[in-house]
């Protein structure tokens, strides 16, 4: 299989509190389960179905305890039973935020 990320991935076990900006129901907060994250993007489960292509807000608490706040656009879905895998971007990251990402991966890769 051709690999299609452009960043190293890692795991991260985390939650996110997310809700959809373009919606009515603005207001609504699901917490998904991170499986892995890279300075490109986050990729978890929910047992909520979200849609392809909308962007949602999203505080993503990170092995420091730090809070990031991104934007996330859905790229990929696959369901499972009653779980769905999603595939997400970063939308206008800041820069120092990727950065923290990158040396988060660092230090993993130095303690293999």
């Amino acid at each position: 299989m051709e690999e299609k990320r452009h960043s190293q991935r890692s795991e991260l076990t985390s939650t996110l509190v997310i809700k959809r900006l373009d919606s009515a129901d603005a207001g609504m907060q699901v917490t998904i389960d991170i499986t892995d994250v890279s300075k490109g993007g986050v990729g978890f489960t929910c047992s909520q179905a979200l849609e392809i292509g909308a962007v949602y807000e999203s505080f993503l608490e990170i092995w420091t305890k730090e809070v990031l706040h991104a934007f996330l656009e859905i790229i990929r879905i696959e369901k499972k039973g009653d779980v769905y895998f999603y595939g997400s971007s970063f939308v206008g990251l800041p820069e120092m935020d990727a950065q923290r990402i990158g040396i988060y991966q660092t230090v993993q890769d130095m303690n293999k």
